[in-house]
């Protein structure tokens, strides 16, 4: 069995999750932080596999550094290893420094349409790399977690296993894009893959998505 770490993106709206899937799955005003992974993890518990999702510290109030250092000290408490580490959107800026920080406790890396940052980029620079303002999207905001630069060692990284998914109806398809360019041009250790569904595939397409999750613990 497989230990999956799930990080989400930015604080998803509940009434942005109900559009997706057409239900009214959560209280309209709300903010979902790491329920919009709850489909998902239990999926992955029916199939006996360990799941955390952890609920990230606001984005506004915290930064980048203390998102990472939050999933690194989960990690270490639970004193977990061979992880399958998942980052949606924003989210693949953390699991990005997580795994510069405990290469050893990590079995795969996995991007969900998610930020794929060079060394010394923010999200919001990779807006821009993209050729996109960040600000032109509703509810993006330069928060302290968005224009925080990574600092890791892409050496690290190079010998992991990495999956992306790059979901085609995705609204940050100008972010994905470049991620794909990049994937492309250094190709060891990657799995690349795509969904024609929205950028939340959790909501949109929950049953291939989880599918594709399951089969990363076989991989």
């Amino acid at each position: 069995m497989a230990t999956y770490v799930l990080v989400h993106g930015g604080n998803m709206s509940a009434d942005t999750w109900n559009r997706l899937t057409g239900r009214a799955d959560y209280p309209a005003g709300e903010l979902l932080g790491a329920r919009c992974w709850d489909g998902t993890a239990a999926m992955l518990g029916e199939h006996g596999h360990t799941v955390f999702a952890p609920a990230l510290l606001d984005e506004h109030d915290h930064t980048l550094s203390d998102h990472i250092g939050q999933v690194c000290t989960l990690m270490e408490e639970e004193d977990v290893s061979d992880v399958i580490l998942t980052g949606h959107s924003y989210g693949g800026m953390v699991i990005t420094g997580v795994a510069d920080r405990m290469p050893g406790r990590i079995r795969r890396l996995v991007y969900i349409d998610a930020a794929l940052p060079d060394p010394g980029q923010s999200l919001f620079d990779l807006f821009t790399e993209g050729g996109v303002d960040p600000r032109s999207f509703p509810g993006l905001e330069p928060a302290a977690a968005y224009v925080e630069k990574l600092r890791y060692d892409p050496r690290t990284l190079r010998g992991m296993q990495k999956t992306y998914l790059l979901c085609t109806e995705s609204d940050f398809i100008a972010v994905t894009r470049t991620a794909r360019r990049k994937i492309a041009a250094h190709k060891e250790g990657w799995t690349y893959l795509e969904l024609p569904t929205s950028h939340v595939p959790m909501a949109t397409m929950p049953g291939r998505f989880c599918r594709m999750m399951l089969g990363l613990a076989l991989s």
